[in-house]
């Protein structure tokens, strides 16, 4: 089966066996027509193939699973046990048991697999947690808004390129001074596909220093200032940007955008661009206020990540982020971009609360001495979950924590929750919960094990909480609330500091 195509059927399956009850409560009534939109694409779903709720879980029948997947599935009438079976991942369920088993290891369902008129309906919530793939739901609208872990790479005709073909691009940066030569791209310049470039997955400002994150191909930045007016340009050749940071815009058009840099004396903006075909260059320029100095740090174990830090003023190639023992925290803003994360009540998008939580806890770290931090967004932008977690690791961070807010079927369901994955990261998730409940006052949901991606694929104490109920009229409100948002993020400063044994 081809990578596209499966895909396709494993994101289709995953959204149907998702558990809502936490993080996509499906308000759908049985029989109700249910949309599935992957990367801002909606996914036909057969009419006779009844999505269903049952007690808060999306329950899809089984027979669409082996309809559509390229998973090996079977169904045992005896043992009434579903298998499932891909590369090297086995998943069990048994119908009206609660407990699943996944390569050998038990784990406990919200709700289980049932028989309704002889045909098997599943609830699997942890399977999509497993693909880590990112989930949420619009009860509004009876959408599930789905998003990739893994990028795929558009082909050409033949298999081999990267992109759509040669597109023409117009001037990325209008009205930019031409002062030195190269500044601006030619607008009747191309992008070609160009195989094995670098893909840039994410770019983020914080604390006076641009991160870029990248996968595939070796970035060689090429750093330099210009003057007239004061910035600096940071090039990177053999790069392209991934089909997710463009939020499903098409390879070589509209490859160009500006991150939000508010709250920075010495940036008056940072702008990116998909600048030449000579080779395929990514184009970043940092626009100053006056002239600055900086350093450059290029990760070269080929992790891809790139860092111009504005508070050195040295050229030495050493990681800035963590030096002089400072403790390194990354605050990850869940969803962004194309993927809005759960709807509210009022269809308030997760990803603005997230990100506002996120730029106050940044702006509380920054006057933490002892304290280095990084926010994988600083603005709308999207990140795949494995370029989160990949960040966390790259930076040898000591602590790692989510931002989310919650979804249920219910409007009555309420409350805040802190979820862990590994042993190691129980205790910060006592610490952080017992600041979040405190900060939100809202109804203590309690610690939960959870096995999200960017939990469980760091490698530090991680803890991802769910701050309150978007589907909650109550409970959103309070969220987009000045007071709430600024309580939460100094509780999370409180939490990480205790943890870190930080006075």
């Amino acid at each position: 089966m081809k990578r596209t195509g499966f895909l396709l059927f494993l994101l289709m399956f995953i959204v149907m066996m998702v558990s809502v009850q936490d993080r996509a409560a499906a308000a759908a009534a049985p029989g109700g027509n249910v949309q599935i939109v992957l990367d801002g694409n909606e996914l036909k779903v057969s009419k006779d193939a009844k999505i269903t709720n049952v007690n808060g879980s999306v329950m899809v029948p089984f027979r669409v699973i082996g309809e559509n997947l390229g998973f090996e599935v079977k169904w045992e009438q005896k043992t009434k046990k579903v298998l499932i079976n891909k590369d090297s991942k086995t998943i069990e369920l048994v119908v009206n048991q609660k407990n699943a088993t996944v390569n050998g290891k038990k784990v406990s369902l919200d709700n289980p697999p049932m028989l309704q008129n002889n045909i098997v309906v599943v609830p699997v919530r942890f399977v999509s947690e497993q693909m880590g793939i990112q989930v949420s739901w619009d009860g509004a609208n009876q959408t599930v808004y789905l998003t990739s872990s893994v990028a795929e790479t558009p082909k050409t005709e033949d298999g081999t390129g990267a992109g759509n073909g040669e597109v023409p691009i117009p001037d990325p940066f209008p009205g930019t001074s031409t002062s030195e030569p190269g500044e601006v791209s030619d607008p009747s310049t191309t992008i070609p596909p160009v195989s094995g470039n670098a893909m840039i997955n994410g770019l983020s400002f914080s604390e006076n220093r641009l991160m870029i994150a990248s996968q595939g191909g070796t970035l060689t930045p090429k750093v330099f200032k210009m003057s007239g007016p004061d910035r600096i340009v940071v090039d990177l050749p053999n790069a392209g940007f991934s089909a997710d940071f463009l939020g499903g815009a098409a390879i070589g058009t509209g490859n160009q955008g500006q991150l939000d840099v508010s709250g920075y004396p010495d940036v008056k903006s940072i702008r990116y661009s998909l600048f030449s075909n000579s080779p395929s260059t990514v184009r970043v320029v940092i626009d100053l206020n006056y002239t600055k100095d900086y350093s450059v740090y290029n990760d070269e174990s080929g992790s891809g990540l790139v860092i111009v830090d504005l508070n050195k003023t040295d050229s030495t190639p050493t990681n800035p982020i963590g030096n002089n023992g400072k403790k390194v925290v990354v605050i990850d803003a869940g969803h962004g971009d194309q993927d809005p994360g759960t709807l509210g009540y009022t269809k308030k998008k997760e990803k603005d609360f997230n990100l506002a939580v996120a730029q106050k806890v940044g702006q509380l770290l920054a006057n933490e001495p002892n304290i280095d931090f990084v926010l994988t967004r600083s603005d709308d932008t999207f990140l795949k979950l494995e370029e989160r977690a990949r960040i966390a690791n790259d930076l040898n961070a000591d602590v790692f924590v989510s931002i989310h807010a919650n979804s249920a079927g219910s409007t009555a369901a309420s409350g805040s929750e802190t979820y862990y994955q590994r042993d190691a990261s129980k205790a910060l998730a006592s610490v952080m919960h017992k600041y979040l409940v405190k900060a939100t006052g809202l109804p203590d949901r309690g610690v939960r094990y959870g096995n999200y991606h960017v939990i469980r694929e760091t490698k530090m104490p991680a803890v991802l909480l769910e701050v309150g109920y978007m589907s909650n009229p109550k409970d959103e409100a309070a969220l987009f609330s000045e007071s709430l948002q600024n309580s939460v993020a100094q509780g999370i400063v409180n939490g990480i500091k205790e943890y870190l044994g930080i006075q």
